[in-house]
């Protein structure tokens, strides 16, 4: 009986030291998340807004299929909400690969070319103020087709941070560092890959940092765009185009949630690869 009880007591004692040691950084959160569930539940029964509550949306019945089988696939549209949020994922990967290259491309020449800088940044100023949903018509009609109207409004979305961070982290160079490389007489190649890029990549990373949230916001209005395809986008719109507000509200709740795993996985790789030193 004690031999086999040693592996509950150590299971247990696991458990306690992780809730030691963890217990401040979940506990608050989950207070905010509670309270705010009961706020919103309290508004829907008293009346106030007409948006269904928490325990609405978690017991009506289209909801509640959507909630226990994320993985359903019955062909067409009918997926779970898995599928429309992968599908989304998807275009967004493509968007933002593009969106990257140029961004980083473009951001470098700028950076290191006064006279581009000064002929392009007003030009990009410009653009990047423009809204997603906006980009949408002009999409269409120069492209004529959805998917790659869509995956254009994804990318011009995306590319302003990157490229402008990039920019930026160029012209933040050390004057030091760029003596050096013309004391040493560095090639092009070495000093992009020793001086040039490891100064700028904490800026290039906070670009891309920035435009990964961006192109994931911008996935509703690029697959507005595409009538009758799988993604959360075009599910959100049918959803409230059908009145099905529930479906809509959980939706959202998934487009959070991925977005806040876009992000932390960014940090991540962005702590993998930048110097830990301060910057």
């Amino acid at each position: 009986m004690a031999v086999s009880s040693l592996p509950r007591r150590k299971s247990s004692g696991t458990l306690q030291t992780f809730w030691k040691k963890y217990s401040k950084e979940i506990i608050p959160p989950l207070l905010g998340i509670l309270g705010f569930l009961l706020i919103w539940q309290l508004f829907s029964s008293s009346g106030l807004t007409k948006l269904p509550g928490p325990i609405d949306i978690v017991t009506e019945p289209r909801t509640r299929d959507l909630i226990m089988y994320p993985f359903m696939d019955l062909g067409g549209l009918n997926k779970g909400l898995f599928w429309q949020t992968w599908a989304s994922l998807q275009r967004v990967a493509i968007g933002y690969f593009f969106a990257a290259v140029v961004g980083i491309g473009t951001g470098i020449l700028i950076g290191t070319t006064p006279i581009a800088s000064k002929m392009l940044d007003p030009l990009f100023q410009f653009l990047r103020t423009v809204p997603p949903l906006a980009w949408v018509p002009i999409a269409l009609a120069a492209l004529q087709k959805n998917e790659p109207a869509a995956l254009f409004v994804i990318f011009v979305t995306a590319v302003w941070p990157i490229l402008i961070n990039t920019a930026v982290g160029v012209r933040q160079i050390p004057k030091d560092y760029n003596n050096v490389a013309k004391v040493l007489q560095l090639s092009r190649q070495k000093y992009f890959l020793k001086i040039l890029l490891p100064s700028a990549l904490p800026y290039i990373f906070t670009g891309l940092r920035i435009a990964i949230g961006l192109a994931w916001l911008a996935i509703i209005a690029a697959e507005i765009v595409m009538s009758g395809i799988v993604g959360i986008g075009f599910f959100i719109w049918d959803a409230y185009q059908n009145n099905y507000i529930g479906e809509v509200i959980l939706a959202l709740v998934y487009i959070g949630a991925v977005g806040l795993l876009l992000d932390k996985a960014m940090s991540y790789i962005e702590h993998l690869i930048v110097p830990a030193e301060p910057r």
